[in-house]
């Protein structure tokens, strides 16, 4: 995933039933190729009315709105202020209940349990093994392999689903989703692909190209990357699979007014 050039933000099709969602402001991550796939993703999963959902890393919030419009108690957190505030106000415009938590990850929500997760996290390999403080790649750098997120985000899963509850979680085939899997599944959860799809390049990543390919997480003249769902279930009384999980780095997710994730 790489930055792209400033569009428009991808919208949701109204007859979908999608919220249609506000651009937030700059810094904030709007709707793009990935958020539209794990909304499609999340409208094929079961949802039943009052379920407790949860959205990691929510940006303008939609897909937590979603959720509410489906019957869910939704929860959304993010560790920017201003795009808690985007959230709010987006949940109020689209008549929505959610419950919107400015905190690291699931930090806010310590020792509650959920239905189902949703996280469209920073995941973009950049030069720096640390996420930036501050600045717009912010909301999508994540360290030298992408998975400064990615892996905490596999680590915690167990400990903020319900029995038998569902992570989706999108993320590029450039930050390691063998690894994903892997990570999962250590930690005692049925973990599989269940959405992907094919993107060109946004003006970010054809800036990195040639730092993948260097790096060896691109084949030479590599232009596109493929988004992936990941589908992971918390099964009771499933030991974790204490196999070595593939080395990870740093992961990150980007909000912008700028769309670094798509073309």
């Amino acid at each position: 995933m790489t930055p792209a050039k400033p569009t428009s933000p991808a919208q949701p099709d109204r007859a979908a039933g999608s919220p249609v969602v506000v651009a937030g402001p700059p810094g904030v991550y709007a709707p793009q190729g990935d958020t539209l796939l794990l909304l499609e993703t999340l409208a094929r999963e079961p949802l039943e009315r009052g379920a407790r959902t949860l959205d990691l890393c929510t940006g303008t919030g939609i897909l937590a709105i979603e959720a509410a419009r489906r019957g869910a108690r939704a929860t959304a957190s993010d560790i920017d202020a201003t795009a808690v505030t985007t959230a709010r106000r987006n949940a109020r415009l689209s008549g929505c209940r959610v419950r919107v938590l400015h905190g690291d990850l699931a930090t806010p929500v310590a020792g509650e349990r959920f239905d189902l997760v949703t996280v469209n996290p920073p995941y973009v390999p950049a030069p720096s093994s640390e996420p930036p403080a501050a600045g717009p790649g912010r909301a999508w750098d994540a360290g030298h392999d992408g998975r400064l997120l990615l892996d905490r985000i596999c680590r915690g899963a167990p400990a903020v689903l319900a029995p038998h509850g569902v992570l989706l979680l999108v993320q590029s085939s450039l930050s390691g989703v063998a690894a994903t899997l892997a990570a999962l599944r250590a930690e005692g959860m049925r973990a599989r692909v269940v959405a992907r799809r094919e993107q060109p390049y946004g003006p970010v990543m054809t800036a990195r190209a040639g730092w993948f390919e260097r790096r060896g997480l691109a084949a030479p003249g590599t232009r596109t990357e493929q988004l992936v769902v990941v589908r992971a279930v918390r099964t009771p009384g499933r030991s974790p699979e204490r196999r070595p999980v593939p080395a990870s780095g740093a992961r990150a997710d980007a909000p912008a007014d700028h769309h670094p994730r798509e073309a």
